[in-house]
């Protein structure tokens, strides 16, 4: 899961990884972003408005292109999203009632579990995924779609951060 970090970090050159992303190939820029958001739509609308001045402009334009995506949009960035996990030491009981709230989230929404989990510590993560499926599989689906759209935003918001930072 993203961290979100303070800033971008130096990089060869004195270069920042922001510099970096402004002047990459427009493939290269799309390509990057695609594995912030898997959308090609959003991806596309975020390289093309190159070059930003600083992270907080590159994230005001990730964050407006994400509000516009239409629903086969974020369909598309859904169906490449992984459903948050737990680590492998776990025990089996806590795989079990996770891949059974994914299950369940999935037959109810059609699509994977999407959640940010910025902020919370590692051993705070698989309580705040059954805590979060369990809430929103209360949710009728036109609310759903709002709640993922939005933890789609914050996700590739987090991940843009660890793009440019070179974390």
């Amino acid at each position: 899961m993203p961290v979100q970090n303070s800033g971008p970090a130096q990089g060869r050159a004195g270069a920042t990884g922001l510099d970096r992303f402004n002047t990459a190939p427009s493939a290269e820029a799309e390509a990057a972003l695609l594995d912030c958001c898997g959308s090609h739509r959003w991806a596309g609308r975020v390289a093309a408005h190159r070059p930003y001045p600083d992270l907080d402009a590159l994230l005001a334009a990730a964050d407006e292109a994400g509000y516009d995506l239409a629903p086969a949009d974020l369909a598309e960035a859904l169906a490449v999203e992984v459903s948050p996990g737990l680590h492998h030491a776990a025990p089996h009981s806590a795989h079990l009632a996770l891949r059974a709230a994914h299950a369940a989230y999935e037959c109810r929404f059609g699509h994977v579990f999407v959640i940010c989990l910025d902020g919370f510590e590692p051993a705070e993560q698989p309580d705040q995924v059954l805590a979060g499926i369990r809430a929103r599989l209360g949710h009728d689906p036109d609310q759903e779609r709002v709640v993922t759209a939005d933890e789609m935003r914050r996700l590739a918001r987090g991940r843009i951060i660890e793009l440019v930072s070179g974390s």
